[in-house]
């Protein structure tokens, strides 16, 4: 299920973050005089045209003209996020090593926080919003992002690894079981996964122990 909600009665309404040229995230969100706000590069990319189509300046949404060339003022709000938006916070564009948000534009695509195994797809904070605010989207398994989704699944079948094949050794799919891994002992990948942690704790307390042994060992020789 949805981890970490956003605090009751919060209504996010996602396209208010939206630059209605680009339809992505507001980079360097600007406002025109008649109130509304784009992506400063998409708003001079428009006047621009204009300036050179008709000599004056129209806003995108609603078509107002303006006359001189308006000073672009920068949208403080969209900037700095408000208590009433706290899902709009600072966002990394995705580096070679990182995971990278399913749902940004190819061009800009930010770093993902956690992924849904539901819809199996990775999103930034600003799209992971309706996972907490769709009742549908509410019951969705999302897991914070270690690896790229891809490499959970299976490259036959295209679904999770979620069992572990103990006779081949090895995280399957569900349909693994009944096709090549049929008769196969199995168990869930989760189980196995718990039992290689239990293994591991009681090597190193093993192993702990046994340094300690031989160093108590070791202080009685040199006592004697």
């Amino acid at each position: 299920m949805a981890e970490n909600p956003p605090e009751p009665g919060v209504d996010l309404d996602q396209s208010q973050f939206c630059c209605s040229v680009c339809l992505d995230l507001f980079r360097e969100p600007v406002t025109v005089p008649c109130g509304h706000s784009y992506c400063r590069c998409c708003i001079e990319t428009c006047w621009q045209r204009d300036e050179e189509a008709e000599g004056r300046y129209k806003c995108p949404q609603c078509r107002d003209v303006f006359q001189p060339r308006p000073v672009l003022r920068k949208n403080i709000t969209l900037v700095t996020g408000t208590k009433e938006t706290p899902l709009f916070v600072e966002f990394t564009c995705a580096g070679p090593d990182d995971v990278a948000c399913d749902f940004c534009c190819e061009s800009r695509r930010h770093k993902a926080s956690m992924s849904c195994l539901t819809c199996l797809a990775s999103y930034c904070s600003f799209h992971l919003a309706s996972h907490y605010t769709v009742p549908a989207l509410e019951t969705h398994q999302l897991v914070s992002v270690t690896v790229p989704l891809k490499e959970k699944m299976c490259k036959k079948h295209k679904k999770l690894l979620e069992v572990y094949c103990q006779s081949d050794k090895r995280c399957i799919c569900y349909l693994c079981i009944i096709d090549e891994h049929r008769g196969h002992f199995t168990v869930p990948a989760s189980a196995q996964r718990a039992t290689e942690q239990v293994g591991q704790r009681n090597s190193a307390e093993s192993t702990q122990q046994a340094g300690a042994k031989k160093l108590k060992i070791l202080m009685q020789v040199k006592g004697s």
